[in-house]
């Protein structure tokens, strides 16, 4: 069953340019080296500021998994680090985890 993390967060508007740079190595290494997939996703309406992450996973194992490879990860945690520490607002991250209910039966 596909599970879904959608994390929103705010960036700094002094750090907009380089947070936009570092989403997309995050989200380069990460499509790269583990086995999920990452996007970006940007504001339509709302704040203009708030950005998402949307990983998609084959299950809860799967998930699990792959957050220990990257959490054992020195590159990926320097670039979460760096990330998290410069370009987004304090206490401003939210994440959510959804699965997908298609094929169920009632």
């Amino acid at each position: 069953m596909t599970v879904f993390v959608y994390q929103t967060f705010e960036i700094k508007q002094d750090q907009f340019k380089e947070a936009l740079q570092n989403l997309g190595e995050i989200q380069k290494f990460r499509n790269e080296e583990f086995n999920h997939k990452v996007e970006i996703l940007s504001p339509v309406s709302g704040h203009d500021h708030t950005y998402a992450l949307l990983s998609t996973y084959e299950g809860l194992a799967e998930m699990e998994l792959q957050d220990k490879k990257m959490f054992d990860d020195e590159k990926y945690l320097k670039l979460i680090g760096d990330f998290f520490l410069k370009n987004i607002v304090q206490g401003s991250m939210h994440t959510q985890i959804y699965r997908n209910t298609n094929g169920k039966k009632s």
